[in-house]
């Protein structure tokens, strides 16, 4: 999955609005301009499509963390240069404020068995022997599963 498509998926999922996009961007201390809100949701095709990078996707899911649970006193986290499936679902786990068991719901809500074992595996450090990589297959069901537990009329609208 591309970073543009988790941030139209998140996008859609909480029903943002630009100017919400703008404020969660602005809760982790970016100044983004509606322009780049348009380019970034534009489809691949599109003229307008611009790629989001890893550390502006970052700058994003801190901001909904901060926008979500509220901010933390003190400097806010560097974003990371270099994202993978793992640190997204983290940082969507952080905030929304998910337990194990409730990820497993919504993982079996998009379609996707999984044990807390294997949950647990990707929360773990690379370099740790049980880490385990999350493929795109079940990021994608993730985000269906959370979009359908946050936002369930919109199965219907599809």
């Amino acid at each position: 999955m591309t970073n543009n498509d988790v941030l139209r998926r998140i996008r859609y999922m909480f029903d943002f609005k630009d100017a919400e996009m703008i404020a969660v961007f602005a809760a982790a201390d970016l100044v983004v301009t509606p322009e780049q809100i348009r380019d970034w949701l534009a489809s691949d095709e599109e003229l307008l499509y611009q790629e989001l990078d890893d550390p502006n996707l970052a700058i994003f899911l801190n901001g909904l963390i901060n926008h979500k649970r509220g901010r933390r006193p003190g400097a806010q986290p560097e974003p990371e240069t270099i994202l993978n499936n793992n640190i997204i679902v983290t940082k969507l786990k952080i905030a929304l404020n998910l337990q194990s068991d409730e990820m497993i719901k919504i993982l079996n809500l998009g379609g996707f068995q999984l044990s807390s074992h294997e949950l647990s595996a990707f929360f773990r450090k690379p370099g740790h022997k049980h880490y385990r990589k999350l493929n795109d297959q079940i990021m994608r069901n993730f985000l269906r599963g959370l979009q359908m537990q946050i936002r369930p009329s919109a199965e219907d609208e599809s």
